[in-house]
């Protein structure tokens, strides 16, 4: 797509300017994607063997690895962005409106690379899909994750964001610039007038309404994948389901703090994205973050007191075994994270850096207890008469993975030179026709 590069365009955020810093990151991203797509080609070229993936007992590994995991991570993210964007808007919370397109964005790209990472681990994806068309089952926990995940709420988030970014595009499309096309297919003939600005109100409203139970059942449906599965310790249980959505909105809550701390400092402006959205993402995230610690303790105690020596077994690899150091790095980052956001709500003082430190560590955190659900119990205690296995991620795994990382910071940056990332109108200052009243933070 070309885009204006002159520095007297007229479009507003930057949008169609691309800075030096802009074509640095680009470069970054592209040459990282680059060579994930080269490592994906190499494993299609020879076959998942060039992975570390193994059958799980007679072979020793594990047939869901790094990618699945990723899978997990990704999903879960989206959780935090549509809600908190569909959340602002049915109670009105005025304080997040600069961020929900933000947070659109981040389900969006989320669920995108999340996707992705699916089609990946299934190795021959072609055949992969034409047999889920063929032999689908609709009572599988797999196949309702699958529809859920893809059918249901990535569709309901694109349009999220394309209804919520009409208004935007139809003031775009009437200033001159090489993305003029663009912004008038978005606008899609919006006029501005009462009744269509009434009419989208209702339609973004009831869609925020449907939208977060679909998600909350889509995250605990990829949890019964795992719960439902017999003789797998570490697994099969209850909780599995709130579990994921738990860690979900504490992994999407942490990256949607970062992604607005980036915007903030990229946009330069300081004002549209200020101290008092930060002060209720720390707090969302608070209650997120002790509940995802409250939810491992309970893991952690279930494993240790009365289990059987399966279980046990797999609590010996996590507590002091291979997968030892795993474990207690989540746990001391989420420590860490929960304790500064605790010392933060307690003085009243949400500082944007600190709640960022607070954020990456959460995040960090998520994604190794995303990895600790998904490995040690297909190598350790599998309740046959195997041997333990072993697993760890080799360079093509990590090169796919970084690959997909860049490919959704791609998503975004692009995003933000091709269209506004925080809405143009007056977000501070809600007036009658917007529908909403202020809120305190």
């Amino acid at each position: 797509m070309a885009v204006e590069t002159r520095p007297d365009v007229g479009l507003p955020q930057g949008v169609g300017r691309l800075t030096l810093k802009w074509k640095a990151f680009l470069l970054v991203a592209l040459a990282v994607l680059g060579f994930g797509l080269f490592a994906y080609g190499y494993e299609q070229a020879n076959g998942m063997s060039v992975t570390s993936l193994r059958s799980t007992g007679t072979m020793g590994g594990a047939t869901w690895g790094l990618y699945v995991v990723m899978v997990e991570y990704f999903i879960g993210v989206s959780l935090a962005g549509i809600v908190i964007a569909a959340v602002s808007r049915v109670f009105r919370i005025v304080e997040l409106r600069p961020i929900a397109r933000i947070a659109e964005l981040l389900t969006v790209a989320s669920l995108m690379v999340g996707l992705l990472a699916v089609i990946i681990d299934l190795g021959q994806p072609l055949r992969g899909i034409k047999n889920m068309l063929l032999y689908a089952r609709p009572q599988s926990a797999f196949f309702g994750t699958f529809t859920l995940v893809a059918g249901g709420v990535f569709l309901s988030a694109l349009a999220y964001l394309f209804l919520g970014g009409r208004r935007d595009a139809a003031e775009l499309a009437e200033i001159p610039s090489r993305l003029q096309w663009f912004h008038r297919l978005w606008a899609s003939g919006y006029t501005d007038s009462v009744d269509e600005r009434d009419r989208h109100r209702r339609v973004m409203f009831w869609l925020s309404v449907g939208i977060v139970p679909l998600i909350v059942i889509a995250l605990s449906t990829e949890g019964l994948v795992f719960g439902v599965q017999v003789g797998r310790p570490g697994w099969f249980g209850s909780l599995q389901g709130p579990d994921f959505l738990v860690l979900a909105a504490a992994s999407g809550l942490a990256n949607l703090v970062v992604l607005s701390a980036i915007v903030r400092r990229a946009l330069g402006d300081w004002n549209r994205i200020d101290a008092a959205v930060f002060k209720w993402l720390g707090r969302f995230l608070l209650v997120a973050a002790s509940a995802a610690l409250y939810f491992m303790v309970v893991e952690l105690f279930t494993l240790l007191y009365a289990t059987p020596s399966d279980e046990r077994q797999l609590a010996d690899a996590l507590l002091t075994g291979t997968y030892a150091w795993i474990f207690w790095l989540s746990i001391g980052l989420m420590t860490l994270g929960l304790g500064l956001l605790i010392a933060q709500a307690a003085s009243s003082n949400w500082r944007i850096g600190t709640l960022v430190v607070a954020s990456v560590a959460i995040s960090t955190a998520a994604l190794a207890e995303r990895y600790l659900t998904v490995i040690p119990s297909q190598t350790h205690a599998t309740l046959l008469p195997y041997d333990t296995g072993s697993y760890f991620p080799n360079w093509v795994e990590f090169s796919v993975v970084a690959g997909l990382f860049a490919f959704g910071a791609l998503l975004i940056g692009l995003f933000m030179k091709v269209f506004p990332i925080i809405p143009m109108r007056d977000h501070l200052i809600p007036t009658q026709d917007d529908g909403v009243e202020a809120t305190n933070a």
